[in-house]
């Protein structure tokens, strides 16, 4: 075909590309707009794009609050509460155009926020005194709270002293040059961490260094900052080699004998002992379960088991207190578990768990409803036990 004809098809095909080019962003366009014209709860606002928030700087008063997260960037982001180091609460993968709803209790103080990517700089959240949080921190009563805080301590010791023995362990295998033997060792390392995660994840300075997520940096696998277990599971799982991961792993194993004192000298409290078990179960619901957490390595099911025992472990201290003052949600929170851990055993083939690009999409789903059942129930426990 040639002459007129030929040059008719042709720019048929260009005014056909640019179309779709036209529709493709206009989707995005409607998919943002739709995130940040959502009708908004009664709370504030937070619209996240590429290099800041808006506002930058909230004032609220003090007591249990909402915000509403609004991502009007390019890429999935989180959104941290911060006290210090210590991640007060957080709201992660949100989607471009999409918009997660969070609501915190917090005491007068002044806290950071965090902006989307890491690199970003950071906004300002006062909070001020207000007569419902002296109520909250005046119904605090520590004495029921004596024996779980002690055990939960006894726990957080011995497993941060199990991160690091793995830690090591993956070491050793990535410095004798098995490959095997090292993604085995990465395995088993996770397990331990995943154990102390409620607890470890609000250490943010840490938590950025030991399990940051290659798709939380601008950067993202080639970003200096993409350290710690999933840098080296990037290494053993996609690249299949062990080149470069010695220095990674040693620094991993001296973070993790930083986490284990932080968190053997960590002032622990009634009222965020109470407050990690449902956050977990949040976070594996709305974070991780949809979409994975190991990209390479896709030992997801297994860390979710690990995470849900180190849920259990918490609730279980929790239970005590709880039995006598309200023993129907007790019962309740006692048939959640048994949903999530059914739910995350029905995944099993042949007694193990697969791969979790194996799992499909509904029953992702299912389990992150289980997850979101589990979250309901034990957030009920703060107002309950006294501590909202």
């Amino acid at each position: 075909m040639s002459g007129p004809q030929h040059r008719t098809l042709l720019n048929l095909a260009v005014a056909g590309s640019a179309l779709l080019a036209l529709a493709g962003g206009a989707a995005f366009w409607y998919a943002a707009e739709r995130g940040a014209q959502a009708p908004a709860p009664a709370g504030t606002r937070v619209t996240v794009n590429a290099t800041s928030c808006t506002p930058n700087e909230i004032t609220v008063p003090g007591g249990t609050r909402s915000f509403e997260i609004v991502n009007a960037s390019d890429r999935p982001i989180e959104w941290e509460i911060l006290d210090g180091v210590l991640v007060v609460a957080e709201r992660e993968n949100i989607a471009p155009g999409f918009h997660q709803i969070m609501t915190v209790s917090l005491s007068p103080g002044d806290y950071d926020i965090t902006c989307g990517l890491l690199s970003n700089p950071r906004g300002t959240l006062h909070v001020t005194p207000s007569h419902e949080a002296s109520a909250a921190a005046a119904e605090v009563t520590l004495k029921k709270f004596l024996g779980p805080l002690s055990e939960y301590r006894v726990y957080l010791v011995l497993e941060s002293r199990k991160a690091v023995r793995a830690a090591e362990a993956l070491r050793d295998a990535i410095a004798a040059g098995d490959l095997e033997a090292a993604r085995s060792a990465w395995e088993a390392a996770r397990i331990p961490y995943r154990h102390l995660e409620p607890l470890a994840m609000r250490l943010s300075d840490l938590e950025n260094r030991i399990d940051p997520n290659a798709a939380y940096l601008a950067g993202r696998e080639a970003d200096p900052a993409f350290t710690g277990y999933h840098r080296i599971e990037y290494g053993l799982f996609a690249q299949d080699s062990l080149a470069g991961l010695g220095p990674l792993s040693d620094q991993l194993v001296q973070d993790l004998g930083t986490l284990s004192e932080r968190l053997k000298a960590m002032t622990l409290d009634p009222a965020l002992l109470v407050s990690l078990p449902g956050a977990m179960a949040g976070q594996l619901a709305q974070a991780q379960i949809p979409g994975g957490e190991d990209a390479y390595a896709r030992n997801d099911l297994p860390e979710f088991a690990a995470s849900l025992a180190g849920i259990g472990k918490i609730t279980g201290l929790l239970r005590g207190v709880l039995e006598d003052v309200d023993p129907a949600l007790d019962a309740e929170i006692g048939t959640a578990l048994t949903r999530a851990d059914t739910a995350l055993a029905a995944l099993k083939t042949d007694g193990s768990f697969p791969a979790y690009d194996r799992v499909s999409a509904a029953q992702r789903q299912d389990l992150a409803q289980a997850l979101s059942g589990l979250q309901a129930s034990l957030d009920k426990m703060q107002p309950v036990i006294g501590m909202n």
